[in-house]
């Protein structure tokens, strides 16, 4: 029996993933983590285990990771702090003996020039694993389209206008359930060991493609208007979106920091986030799903929003 760990499991990718595992049958192989065991418990009466384990309280981590084979590290929330926690789960994991850990890191990460904050926590944290002496996969996630479609689509569309500092950059967003599954194949088989794969949908597309794309779908006429930097940090600082990243704290029901958000246009405008790959469709066995269908089947949320 391999038994499998899950960091933040009571998060939205770590629910995902551990339903995936449930209905191939791995209920029992699991030890999901989290701060908040509480949360989890739907899936104890499954019967996974839950431990708690906090990665600012790294020995939390070492007592939760005991007994795992492989481990599924889900990058922490706290944008351009996470290397430290991430750490202290590393280290715990090589110490209770995980001999295979996944990790959801992100495209684009290479390039030293990718001005993305986001960035740094990603590569020092492949790095850190592959200095742990564990076999690694890097699930290297693109930009997930439920956060602009679901999250901040309800604000374009009760604006009637899509603002952005991206300009005309390209990337292949991609949808949540989509990571989670291609990270539940990974856990669930073999052969991924030391594989990096780019988990992103089907096609590139700019923000003014995907704002037509909303307009057509929902037959409601929006604009889509490009930002300078500066622009964009007003507009947020406007919403009172803090710059640094605030734990559990939410805006406008959306967890998110503007220096993250910024940079992440900048780096979509100058095409470090130009990737599109085949690489769900290689472990998952079908294609990627597409922005378009995530439109179409929230149609009626988003026509809902624009009132």
């Amino acid at each position: 029996m391999t038994r499998i760990a899950i960091t933040g499991a009571s998060g939205q990718y770590g629910r995902l993933a551990t339903q995936g595992l449930i209905a191939r049958g791995r209920a029992g192989d699991l030890i999901l983590m989290s701060r908040s065991p509480d949360k989890l418990a739907d899936l104890a009466a499954l019967g996974c285990e839950v431990r708690y384990g906090d990665y600012d309280k790294p020995e939390s981590l070492s007592a939760a990771m005991r007994g795992a084979d492989k481990l599924l590290l889900i990058s922490g929330t706290r944008v351009g702090a996470r290397v430290v926690q991430h750490k202290a789960a590393i280290e715990a994991a090589a110490a209770a003996g995980v001999v295979h850990a996944a990790y959801t890191s992100f495209i684009g990460i290479d390039d030293p020039a990718n001005p993305a904050e986001v960035r740094h926590d990603h590569i020092e944290t492949e790095r850190l694993i592959r200095a742990s002496g564990m076999a690694h996969t890097f699930l290297r996630d693109a930009h997930y389209a439920d956060a602009m479609i679901v999250m901040a689509g309800p604000g374009v569309m009760a604006s009637r206008k899509w603002f952005s500092n991206s300009a005309l950059g390209r990337e292949a967003m991609v949808w949540r359930d989509d990571c989670a599954a291609c990270a539940v194949a990974v856990l669930d088989e073999t052969g991924h060991e030391n594989r990096t794969y780019n988990i992103t949908g089907p096609e590139l597309q700019d923000f003014a493609d995907v704002t037509a794309l909303m307009a057509e779908i929902t037959g409601v006429p929006l604009e889509y208007i490009s930002t300078s930097d500066e622009e964009q940090y007003a507009m947020f600082d406007a919403m009172g979106i803090p710059r640094r990243p605030v734990d559990d704290l939410a805006v406008g029901g959306i967890p998110w920091n503007s220096d993250d958000m910024v940079t992440f246009g900048q780096a979509i405008r100058e095409g470090f986030l130009e990737v599109c790959s085949g690489d769900v469709t290689r472990l998952l066995g079908r294609p990627a799903r597409s922005v378009r269908q995530m439109i179409e089947d929230n149609a009626g949320l988003l026509r809902a929003a624009a009132g």
